[in-house]
């Protein structure tokens, strides 16, 4: 009558699925920035991230968008902005969310500091994901170990 669901969803062999600790780290910045150095921005959210205690360094995932196409307001004068969004999985306080939007965009400023003939907006969200619908696979490490 009934079936027996306790086996009717397996991981594939080679796969490992597991909820993680996340976050998605989203960079976007106008092109109006030509010296803006998105790797090394990347490189210095990343260990913000990792100073902050709460990720492992291997599950932060960082990408940086060139904007070509924007506009700040109405006008076409030298208008820039840098926007970066964290998505982390729901279940921090908004103290812990507060303090990682704030190491964000101290470590932003920090990178951008040499414009200064620029309007620059530098802006930071930390944006919940919710923890029962996220999912996540990964494969096994298959690196071999120098012997």
């Amino acid at each position: 009558m009934g079936r027996d669901r306790t086996n009717w969803c397996q991981p594939i062999a080679t796969l490992h699925f597991i909820k993680s600790t996340m976050p998605h780290l989203t960079l976007e910045y106008t092109d109006s920035l030509p010296q803006f150095n998105a790797g090394e921005t990347l490189a210095a959210l990343n260990k913000s991230l990792v100073a902050s205690g709460h990720f492992d360094e291997i599950d932060i995932k960082s990408r940086a968008i060139r904007l070509t196409t924007y506009l700040v307001g109405t006008s076409t004068d030298s208008h820039a902005f840098i926007h970066a969004k964290l998505a982390i999985l729901s279940g921090r306080s908004i103290q812990i969310r507060q303090a990682l939007s704030e190491s964000l965009l101290h470590a932003l400023q920090a990178s951008s500091s040499k414009y200064t003939d620029t309007h620059l907006q530098i802006c930071v969200e930390v944006q919940e994901i919710e923890r029962e619908t996220y999912s996540k696979s990964t494969s096994p490490n298959t690196a071999k170990e120098e012997t």
